[in-house]
């Protein structure tokens, strides 16, 4: 399918000529509205002319596009975004290629010489994409281009200046790229070669006429096309060729020890494996950069010898890292006694996103509920006190720094329900030790009693950054290991934000680590803000699998699993999605804006559930659309009342895959509460509609317009066709669930 831009409008900065130009006429030729903004000066900068954007505009125009002349410069950024707002009432797509020269060694670069580079490139893209951005965030769609250079990468005689511009837009594209996804805003940097203005004073001029501007056109087409989720990267491209870079960091070396002075000796004797490329890593962000200065501090601490990398231990038993799992392994931890009332139960449900919203919570949040209950996963609190609570620093075997402690993975099962109030004592024993090679894992198996009775029991596992490479063993037959989800849609999926305020919330259940409230502690650890207790997601989605599939019964609840794997920012959304297997539900927990995996290879048993989920269960082989219903399913049960009342008709989907019938699905509004079947219809259908898969899912994300679906033949439509108007009453909160 080729790639349209009808609908979209796309501003191209620098646009009367060379790259620009080619962009501008490639985007209206699919389709775009273009801005064609040029300021008609020389490549100095230096006079002015509406000629080249007029005649662009024209020829786009003769060939039956939509395009508008802009004779602004960047640094009036405002005024390009308006001429597109006045025009075409919306602006989708930035390319900011708008650039000048003024080449010069270095020390005959003027202040002027500087300043006007500067102003062009990194300044005027910073202005139109300033002017651009709160448009772009309430339409929750935009497309970034920045134009980078080789000059700016890799450094070139005489262009000091210009180098330093072009990667400035770099540093300034990665930040956009960040700040920018969660609104479906993409920000990307390319760094082409073609024939210009500007690279004509460069290069040869066979060598320009080579270098054709359609070669590069295509890619910056691609990157700005909704399908594209690229997002942050920088790619090279001329002669029909495209690479994309990233940072490349050699594995480094430790030079100091503890103790003793820093010296440049220590670095000169060091050089050679400090510049050694052969086992390099790849970070990708700010946290991955840091991690390794911030785990140097844990490394020489604990060693006080000069290592390899901040991952790196030495070579095996307790010399080295301070870990000798034979000495570890079967070691108690001291007891630990907790008492607590039914305030702190209510505390915890109100810490993991529990609301008096919701009727069903009252029972979790209501001392004087004829059902008052403790929330199951309350479980893991009691032990944690003393497994993470300093417990470990008693054990013989074990050397560790406890700024270097994550939490990897937890399991908690649970032998009765809890009680509401009493006393609670946890016995703790180290089960394994684990080698990981850039970190230890210490297995720890909590038991909790009331009284003699086993209440339930807690496996953690603790991840050591930077204490592995001490010659254990890789796995251990006594974890509880993580399963992947089945291989199908899910059978329910629930959407639920957090607060601002959810980590203050939850740490008062008594995780204190400052990692959650304290953004200068945050920042120390390479995060941008204070993050979200691995454990608070942890309530949520036993929370969503409790109320979909047990009926908020907490006897019903035995057991849960899941492995930690990304980090989740207060006020961010939690999406549980649930696969349905006999008394087992696997369970992943995605953040929304991101689509990064929070919580990964997880599970819940249930006790006495039947094979008959209360959810619509998808039985297709992978469909999109499937999850859309099945969320459908879950908002007609919760006020299939009132949309009946609103709607009161009954719709028909034919849901195809490759041009064949891949599902079918009813969406009864009109008879007693309503109802969500896959299927054939039982009965009458008011109207049906048929379109594919991917079509469906453009529609109900909004940037398919069911009108332009249906003339365009995408959609099709049998039955009282006017009752369509009606799905906006179901449809249209989808994007924000």
């Amino acid at each position: 399918m080729s790639l349209s831009f009808e609908g979209r409008v796309a501003l191209v900065t620098g646009a009367g000529g060379g790259l620009g130009k080619e962009y501008a006429l490639a985007f209206a030729s699919r389709g775009a509205s273009v801005v064609v903004n040029d300021l008609g000066v020389d490549t100095k900068g230096g006079g002015r002319s509406s000629a080249a954007a007029d005649k662009v505009v024209e020829e786009i125009r003769v060939k039956g596009g939509k395009a508008v002349a802009n004779y602004d410069s960047v640094e009036d950024g405002e005024k390009l975004i308006q001429s597109a707002l006045d025009a075409f009432g919306r602006i989708d797509i930035v390319v900011n290629n708008a650039g000048i020269l003024r080449d010069r060694s270095f020390a005959r670069t003027s202040d002027l010489d500087w300043d006007l580079i500067h102003r062009v490139h990194l300044r005027g893209s910073f202005l139109v994409t300033r002017a651009a951005w709160n448009h772009m965030k309430k339409q929750n769609f935009g497309r970034i281009i920045m134009t980078a250079s080789a000059a700016g990468i890799y450094g070139n005689f005489g262009q000091a200046n210009y180098s330093a511009a072009k990667l400035g837009l770099l540093g300034l594209a990665n930040t956009l790229a960040i700040e920018g996804r969660k609104y479906n805003i993409h920000c990307n940097t390319i760094a082409p070669v073609a024939g210009s203005r500007l690279t004509e004073t460069v290069m040869p001029p066979d060598l320009v006429a080579s270098l054709k501007p359609e070669y590069v056109a295509p890619l910056v087409l691609w990157l700005c096309h909704e399908q594209c989720q690229e997002n942050g990267g920088l790619f090279e491209a001329g002669a029909g060729w495209i690479g994309k870079l990233r940072w490349e960091r050699t594995e480094g070396r430790i030079v100091r020890q503890r103790n003793k002075p820093m010296t440049p000796e220590g670095v000169r004797d060091q050089w050679d494996a400090i510049c050694d490329f052969e086992n390099a890593t790849k970070p990708a962000n700010v946290q991955e950069s840091l991690h390794s200065v911030v785990s140097v501090l844990s490394q020489v601490e604990s060693d006080g010898e000069v290592g390899a990398n901040p991952a790196a231990a030495a070579a095996s038993g307790a010399t080295g890292s301070g870990f000798n799992p034979a000495e570890a392994i079967g070691q108690k931890l001291p007891s630990s006694s907790f008492s607590f009332t039914s305030n702190q139960c209510i505390l915890y449900a109100l810490g993991v996103g529990m609301s008096t919203r919701d009727p069903d919570s009252l029972r979790f949040l209501y001392e004087g509920h004829q059902d008052f209950s403790c929330l199951p996963t309350f479980g893991v609190i009691p032990s944690q006190a003393a497994t993470m609570g300093g417990g470990l620093s008693s054990v013989p075997g074990l050397s560790i720094d406890f700024t270097q402690v994550l939490h990897g993975e937890q399991y908690l099962e649970l032998y009765k329900p809890l009680p509401t109030s009493g006393t609670l004592t946890s016995e703790t024993t180290v089960a394994d030790v684990l080698d990981k090679g850039s970190g230890a894992v210490i297995l720890l198996d909590a038991n909790t009693y009331n009284g003699d009775e086993l209440v339930c029991y807690n496996q953690f596992s603790v991840f050591v950054v930077g204490a592995g490479r001490f010659g254990g063993k890789r796995s251990s037959d006594k974890a509880k290991a993580p399963l992947p989800p089945p291989k199908r849609a899910p059978d329910a999926v629930v959407i639920e934000s957090t607060t601002g305020d959810q980590a203050a919330l939850y740490r008062l259940s008594g995780d204190w680590n400052p990692l959650h409230i304290d953004p200068g502690f945050a920042a120390m650890g390479g995060f941008r803000a204070p993050i979200l207790h691995g454990l608070c997601s942890f309530g949520f989605a036993a929370r969503h699998v409790l109320k979909r599939f047990a009926n908020n019964d907490p006897a019903k609840f035995k057991a849960i699993k899941v492995r930690f794997a990304r980090p989740v920012f207060p006020g961010q959304s939690l999406q549980t999605e649930m696969w349905k297997e006999g008394s087992r539900i696997h369970i992943q927990c995605k953040v929304k804006e991101t689509g990064d995996v929070a919580l990964a290879g997880g599970y819940v048993d249930l006790h006495g559930t039947s094979e008959a989920s209360p959810e619509i269960l998808p039985q297709g082989g992978g469909l999109q659309s499937d999850l859309v219903f099945a969320e459908i399913g879950r908002r007609v049960k919760d006020l299939g009342s009132e949309l009946v009342k609103k709607v009161n008709a009954v719709f028909g989907w034919e849901i195809t895959k490759a041009g064949e019938k891949a599902a079918e699905w009813t969406i009864d509004l009109k008879n007693g509460s309503g109802s969500v079947l896959r299927g054939p219809p039982g009965g009458k259908v008011d109207v049906t509609f048929t379109l594919s898969d991917e079509d469906f899912m453009e529609v109900v994300t909004g940037k398919l317009q069911p009108q332009k679906a249906f003339f365009s033949g995408k959609l099709k439509v049998r039955g009282n066709i006017m009752l369509s108007q009606k799905l906006e009453v179901i449809l249209k909160d989808y994007a924000k669930l």
